[in-house]
C-alpha cells in the first residue's frame, strides 16, 4: 500500500528552523512530482514548494528565499528546509506525490512558530 509519512514538524520560536521529512513506499518515487502544502485553520491549502522529477523547483512567493525543497530518491524520501519562520507559517504541512493523473496525500504534520 501506499504511504506517505511527514515528520519534523513541532514548535519553533519566530526566526527558527525546522526540516520536513516525508518518507514515502508503495509506489515509484522517482517518476513522481514531490511538493509540500500547507492548511491553517480557516484558510485554503496552499501549495508550499514543489519538486519535479528531475529537481527542477518552485515556491511561494510567502515562502521563496526562506524555505527549500529537495527530494532524495535513494530514500524515497523528501524534504522541505525551513528557514527564518514566522508566525505565519504555523499550519499543518502535507506531503504530496504526482504522476500523470495519480496522486497521494500523507496525514501532515503540524508547525507552529510562536513565541
Amino acid at each position: 500500500q501506499v504511504h506517505l509519512v511527514e515528520s519534523g514538524g513541532g514548535l519553533v520560536q519566530p526566526g527558527g528552523s525546522l526540516r520536513l521529512s516525508c518518507a514515502t513506499s508503495g509506489f515509484t518515487f522517482r517518476v513522481y512530482a514531490m511538493s509540500w502544502y500547507r492548511q491553517s485553520p480557516g484558510k485554503e491549502r496552499e501549495l508550499v514548494a514543489a519538486i519535479t522529477t528531475t529537481g527542477r523547483t518552485n515556491y511561494a512567493d510567502s515562502v521563496k528565499g526562506r524555505f527549500t525543497i529537495s527530494r532524495d530518491n535513494a530514500k524515497n524520501t523528501v524534504y522541505l528546509q525551513m528557514n527564518s519562520l514566522k508566525p505565519e507559517d504555523t499550519a499543518v504541512y502535507y506531503c504530496h506525490a504526482s504522476w500523470s493523473q495519480l496522486n497521494y496525500w500523507g496525514q501532515g504534520t503540524q508547525v507552529t512558530v510562536s513565541s
